[in-house]
């Protein structure tokens, strides 16, 4: 059975139609990555599944139930968690803290500080600091810790390398593996292709609001997916058409 379901789904900025009729499932422990150039509507997919943006068309379906007008909180209690853009961390709290924050859905399960030290134990010496003190890496840690202490049975994740160091990047990844090899199902936004296929099952490529390329990551190419990215298919679809 599919965990999550979206069915021609729309969202819009004003006038602009950023998701534009995205349809698509995700089976319960699969890695989804989301790919597209800046502006292909990635982030306002992820954050309108997450209730942070609101819905204009189409329906979202989590374990089956219809969760489309549910508000951001009630889909953090029903499973969905977001690591939004930019970490956005409560500066001024400790990591204890802000890891904290994440058991206020009050749903049951295995996540616990001490596992979250377990997957990044780079916070381990940082546990009492303030997030405001600490390095990029060490917050997008954070970031992703608290959303899983709300144990989720989905963590989306947007641009986790943005704004890191490659060897940063490399550590961040490095704990996600373990992550993904856990069970967790994962919907990921990330601009690296390289590590976006290394790490996912599924690969949707977004252009201008529309999936334009989707497929199991081992049977699709870097060369399709560059293609797909950068609107070489659909340029040449056109152009065939038209002739």
């Amino acid at each position: 059975m599919n965990i999550l379901e979206t069915e021609n789904l729309q969202a819009r900025h004003g006038l602009l139609e950023a998701v534009r009729g995205v349809s698509f499932a995700l089976a319960k422990g699969e890695t989804l990555a989301l790919v597209g150039a800046n502006g292909a509507g990635k982030s306002t997919l992820l954050r309108t599944l997450a209730g942070a943006h609101p819905v204009a068309g189409g329906h979202i379906r989590l374990n089956s139930d219809d969760v489309t007008a549910l508000p951001s909180h009630k889909r953090v209690s029903r499973g969905i968690a977001l690591v939004p853009e930019g970490r956005r961390m409560f500066a001024s709290m400790t990591v204890a803290e802000n890891l904290k924050l994440g058991t206020m859905a009050g749903r049951k399960g295995d996540w616990s500080i001490e596992k979250i030290l377990e997957i990044f134990p780079n916070l381990k010496k940082r546990i009492n600091s303030k997030t405001g003190h600490l390095s990029g890496g060490e917050q997008q840690a954070t970031a992703i810790g608290r959303a899983l202490m709300s144990n989720p049975d989905i963590l989306l994740l947007d641009e986790v390398s943005l704004g890191l160091s490659p060897l940063i990047v490399d550590r961040v990844y490095a704990s996600l593996g373990g992550l993904i090899t856990s069970g967790t199902t994962v919907v990921l936004v990330e601009q690296d292709l390289a590590r976006a296929m290394s790490v996912a099952d599924r690969v949707i490529c977004m252009l201008e609001g529309r999936v334009v390329l989707e497929g199991r990551a081992k049977d699709l190419t870097r060369e399709q997916v560059t293609e797909a990215y950068f609107g070489l298919r659909h340029a040449q679809k056109k152009g065939g058409a038209a002739c």
